[in-house]
This record gives C-alpha cells, sequence and structure tokens, in this order.
C-alpha cells in the first residue's frame, strides 16, 4: 500500500495534462492507448486530436473507408494498429449498438487489443482492478524491486504482471495506472532518470545497488533483416504515374506505393536497366534519373530498407492512371511521403 500511495501522490503533483484524460469515455482512451504504443506522446497527440475531430463517435470511425483511416494515419507507423482499430469499430458500431464492453475480459476479445490495452481501458473507464504492464512499467518495478528477469521474456512477462497486480490500488486503479506510467515517461526515465528527487529514493533497490543502467534486462534482440528497395516513380507527358496497393501480410499492408523492384544489393542505373522486372515495365525508351543521390535508410523494427528513387519521364504508359494533381490524397508510407514532399518541392 505504501508504493500505491507514495505513488499517486506523486502522481497528483507531477500528471501531465492530456486531453483524454478529461473523459472517461472508452472511445477516446481506446484511441489513445492504441495511437500511443510504439509512439511518444508528443508525436501522438497531433494525431488524437485529428481523430477525434474527424471521428467524434467511433460510428464515425466505423463509417469511413480503410484507406481514409490510413492517410490519416500516415506518419505514425505500425499500419496494422490503424486497420485493427477501424475493424474493432466497425464491429461495436455494428454489432455491439456502439456499446464499448465493460470488462477486460470482453475488452481484450477485440481485435488489435492486447493485456496492456484492455487492463488500461478497464481500469481507467470502468474502475476494474487490471494492471498495466507497458515499457514504463518495467522499467519502474525492475528498478525499485531490483529484477533481473528480461522483461521480453516469457517469465518476465508473467513476473511482472503478477507484481504490478499485486501492487495496484483497488479502490483507484486507473489514477494507479496512469500515476506509473507517467512516473516512468517522466521521472524514472530510460536515460538520466531524476534520482536525486525521487519519492523512492530511499527504498529503491537500483538506486541503491547503481544498477540504474543496467535495469530493465532485456534478451538479446533480434537480427535486423537488411533490403534494397528501387522505386520507380513514373512521371508520363499527360502528367500520370503509377500507385498500387499493397496486399498480403507484410509491411504497410492497404497502402499505396510506385512500383518497387527489390535487389540483393545497392545497384545503379545501369544495373536497373539490365532487369527483367524493369524491362517488363518499360518497352520503349525512357530518361531514367536518380533521385536522391545517398540512399535512404528507413529503419522498421526487424529490418532496414535501403532506398532509391528513380525517375522515369516516359512518354505514356496504359498503366498509369493516376493524375500527379491527386497523388496526396492516397495514404503511403512515410518513406513515400517524405520523398512526394521533396519531390514536389523541387518541382
Amino acid at each position: 500500500m505504501k508504493f500505491s500511495n507514495t505513488l499517486i501522490y506523486w502522481y497528483l503533483q507531477n500528471n501531465r495534462e492530456l486531453p483524454w484524460r478529461k473523459s472517461k469515455n472508452p472511445y477516446f482512451i481506446w484511441l489513445s492507448e492504441i495511437m500511443l504504443q510504439q509512439t511518444r506522446v508528443a508525436q501522438g497527440l497531433s494525431y488524437y486530436l485529428k481523430f477525434t475531430t474527424t471521428f467524434p463517435t467511433v460510428f464515425d470511425l466505423a463509417k469511413a473507408d480503410e484507406s481514409t483511416v490510413l492517410k490519416m494515419w500516415q506518419g505514425l507507423g505500425y499500419y496494422s494498429r490503424a486497420r485493427n482499430l477501424h475493424y474493432s469499430a466497425k464491429l461495436i458500431a455494428n454489432e455491439l449498438n456502439g456499446e464499448f464492453p465493460s470488462t477486460y475480459k470482453d475488452i481484450i476479445k477485440l481485435k488489435g487489443i492486447g493485456d496492456y490495452t484492455a487492463s488500461a481501458i478497464a481500469s481507467i473507464c470502468f474502475n476494474e482492478p487490471t494492471a498495466v504492464v507497458d515499457g514504463n512499467v518495467y522499467r519502474v518495478l525492475s528498478r525499485y524491486f531490483g529484477i533481473n528477469t528480461p522483461i521480453n521474456s516469457s517469465k518476465g512477462i508473467k513476473e511482472f504482471k503478477t507484481l504490478a497486480q499485486s501492487l495496484i490500488d483497488t479502490l483507484q486503479p486507473g489514477t494507479f495506472n496512469q500515476a506509473i506510467m507517467d512516473f516512468g515517461a517522466l521521472h524514472c526515465k530510460p536515460q538520466n532518470p531524476l534520482c536525486e528527487t525521487c519519492p523512492f529514493s530511499d527504498s529503491c533497490i537500483a538506486l541503491e545497488k547503481k544498477l540504474t543502467k543496467e535495469l530493465p534486462v532485456k534478451e538479446k534482440k533480434i537480427k535486423i533483416r537488411k533490403r534494397y528497395f528501387n522505386f520507380i516513380v513514373i512521371k508520363t507527358d499527360n502528367n500520370k504515374t503509377i500507385l498500387s496497393e499493397r496486399k498480403g501480410k507484410g509491411i504497410w499492408q492497404g497502402l499505396y506505393q510506385f512500383p518497387l523492384i527489390e535487389s540483393d544489393k545497392t545497384i545503379n542505373k545501369e544495373e536497373l536497366i539490365s532487369l527483367e522486372d524493369f524491362n517488363n515495365l518499360f518497352k520503349t525508351e525512357t530518361t531514367i534519373t536518380l533521385f536522391n543521390e545517398k540512399e535512404i535508410v528507413h529503419k522498421l523494427s526487424h529490418q532496414h530498407l535501403y532506398t532509391q528513387f528513380w525517375i522515369i519521364e516516359h512518354k505514356n504508359l496504359a498503366e498509369a492512371t493516376i493524375n500527379w494533381i491527386e497523388i496526396e490524397k492516397y495514404p503511403v508510407p512515410i518513406l513515400i511521403a517524405n520523398f512526394l514532399e521533396a519531390y514536389l518541392n523541387k518541382k
């Protein structure tokens, strides 16, 4: 009880003023929690405000087409979050009459919702004492209690969930959960934690044993895959280009891209022209220029994309049906969005 009392007292003095904290509406809490997965609050805030203005209710989100949702999500990354959000919004609107599930057990059944998000919504909106465990919580608990079990191991996930559950204030679980997340984000930070002014400094094992830099422990990262992308940016005489939607379960599902040729290394113009995939696109003469002198390295969680954008000027192509003046309407990966901004501003 002492831990939760100290934590909540700190929170009441230091909590962040965030728009979703002014509401107990599960739709708004759900939206904020999905957006803040893998995303800093500073980055996610503008997206939250944009989404809640455009889609003020779950019915509004459910009625939107997926392409619109993905376009508004552009830049946040991890686009499966947006697709799952849209899918679950349609389920809530159409099958649950707009009523958000009110228990952890039912909330976690929604597509795209895991233990952390279900716990956050259940505790904040419905006062159910279910503890959240995210990166901030792992850090606070591992340091305070001196736990070196890897946080990304199955043993660690269970251990920290059990510990967090044992500490939660059952009378105000939502406040406790928000308090421990804010404490990790603002005070017990990954780098340079504010140990000198910490309310737990007299009982923190990591501080006592000088282990703050070592905790929490993570198992070794998986190997990063390198991929080499060559985007073929077509501009015809009548100002048309080719964009196509990415299908399948890989990265950027549902987003649009220029024709893509993937190579096994960084290639030059002559090597590009010699490729069968390139020659299948163009049967007549073209003008080819490389837009970016230095390849762009786009880093995803499990892969790094070494990317070149090739500008191809061509008289006419039947497949080129997208007008350049409409291109910004399409949802694209941030990698392509950044290219478009640079290319269109340079023209």
